[in-house]
């Protein structure tokens, strides 16, 4: 019987986030945001100037969440946004990982 505390529409999405997007408090807005609509996963800055996000939790709150992506934080810049499916993955929290 599934546990009826778990949602079952649980999926994952990596973004790949380009435009004005690393110096200007991107990673802890996603954090932050992460936190509020209950997904898991983590952030990273990339050598190329871009941000890389990884999503994981309902397709209702990561829609959400690409939506506000789309805009970023004040600061920030967005011309571009990408998005993958994944293969789900069960994070503890959601981190900022060291560049890559």
């Amino acid at each position: 019987m599934p546990d009826q505390h778990q949602p079952t529409d649980r999926r994952a999405t990596r973004l790949m986030i380009e435009g004005n997007v690393q110096g200007v408090g991107f990673r802890n807005w996603t954090q932050k945001l992460a936190g509020q609509l209950g997904l898991s996963g983590w952030v990273r800055n990339r050598r190329d100037g871009s941000v890389e996000i990884l999503f994981c939790g309902t397709s209702e709150a990561i829609q959400s969440a690409i939506g506000r992506c789309r805009v970023g934080p004040r600061s920030a810049k967005v011309t571009e946004l990408t998005a993958t499916e994944e293969p789900f993955a069960e994070y503890q929290g959601f981190d900022i990982l060291p560049g890559l």
